[in-house]
């Protein structure tokens, strides 16, 4: 298992959902000050709607931004170098 604290973590990442009878949706998060229950940072998109703890090893886990919203675990993640 990562230690959060010693682990570098890239600032951005690639979410990419399967989106019904057109491309796949992608949403790219940036790196949060924030961290989640399992100690890894929190990344959101720029809307802040988009938010997911994601590990060192790309294990995600969605957060809901808002009541009654049930995000949906993305396909595929993908860090982003810029």
């Amino acid at each position: 298992m990562d230690d959060p604290e010693s682990t570098e973590y890239p600032e951005n990442y690639e979410l990419v959902f399967q989106a019904p009878a057109v491309e796949d949706d992608v949403v790219v998060v940036h790196r949060t000050e924030q961290s989640g229950a399992g100690g890894y940072p929190i990344y959101e998109d720029e809307t802040g709607i988009v938010r997911a703890e994601i590990s060192a090893d790309g294990e995600v886990r969605m957060m809901a931004s808002g009541g009654h919203q049930a995000p949906d675990v993305p396909l595929a993640v993908r860090s982003v170098q810029h």
